[in-house]
């Protein structure tokens, strides 16, 4: 085996696919809110800013809830 081949995982071990999640739709609802408001209104401009940065942040912490909840790797030398 060369050193740069990377190792199989055993079999069995499950491969981890995220859940479905309407958080994309909803970030680019917001971001055409925004960019339509910029030329409308400022009150629609304001409301998909807030609402991109509350999706965003929604979406790091589940990202990172779901990191977490994922067994430890070890690795074997």
């Amino acid at each position: 085996m060369s050193p740069l081949d990377r190792e199989i995982p055993p079999a069995g071990e499950e491969i981890h696919i995220p859940e479905g999640s309407i958080q994309p739709l909803l970030l680019a609802v917001f971001l055409t809110m925004a960019l339509v408001g910029v030329t409308t209104t400022w009150f629609l401009t304001i409301a998909g800013g807030i609402g991109a940065i509350w999706v965003i942040i929604r979406w790091v912490r589940d990202a990172r809830h779901e990191l977490g909840e994922l067994p430890a790797h070890h690795e074997t030398h």
